[in-house]
């Protein structure tokens, strides 16, 4: 296990329910609409400039079923894996209402990102068929500010069942 990832989990698991944003706040409305842009937007339409323009330079991803991946593979198994064909197959994510959680960074009581957590569907679309359900995940996304700008550096996506 890479050091980042103990820490990320470390720091996943001791935080309490105490320190979550209230889903009014700002801050947890900054998160959820940049989620909504890059799933919304990016992943649910193949959009791959919202990851570009969200994603950290320094992206780590974790995937229980496909591994670990920079931003480099990230985006490059996008276009060429999910993206690829759109008119043939479709993935779709959708967030699981009420599920997200969102936990504040600071350093020097000056905040520089968050954590947020939660569960996700997902659904399929192939050519010639219906939309069906494919999985439900869980989830944890570390988002930082870098040069002013709210960008996802971590990614974990685990816990895939139907």
């Amino acid at each position: 296990m890479t050091k980042p990832l103990l820490v990320l989990l470390l720091t996943t698991l001791s935080l309490s329910a105490s320190a979550q944003e209230g889903k009014e706040s700002v801050l947890y409305k900054i998160i959820l609409s940049k989620d909504s842009l890059l799933f919304n937007i990016g992943f649910n339409t193949c959009d791959i400039s919202q990851f570009e323009k969200l994603v950290s330079e320094n992206f780590e991803f974790f995937h229980d079923k496909s591994g670990v991946s920079d931003r480099k593979k990230f985006l490059s198994d996008l276009k060429s894996g999910l993206c690829k064909s759109p008119e043939t197959y479709q993935s779709r994510r959708e967030l699981v209402p009420g599920s997200s959680q969102v936990f504040p960074l600071y350093t020097n009581g000056e905040l520089y990102g968050a954590i947020q957590h939660g569960e996700h569907r997902f659904y399929e679309k192939m050519e010639g068929k219906p939309e069906q359900y494919a999985s439900t995940a869980r989830f944890t996304h570390v988002w930082i500010i870098e040069d002013g700008k709210w960008k996802l550096k971590s990614g974990l996506s685990y816990d895939h069942h139907k």
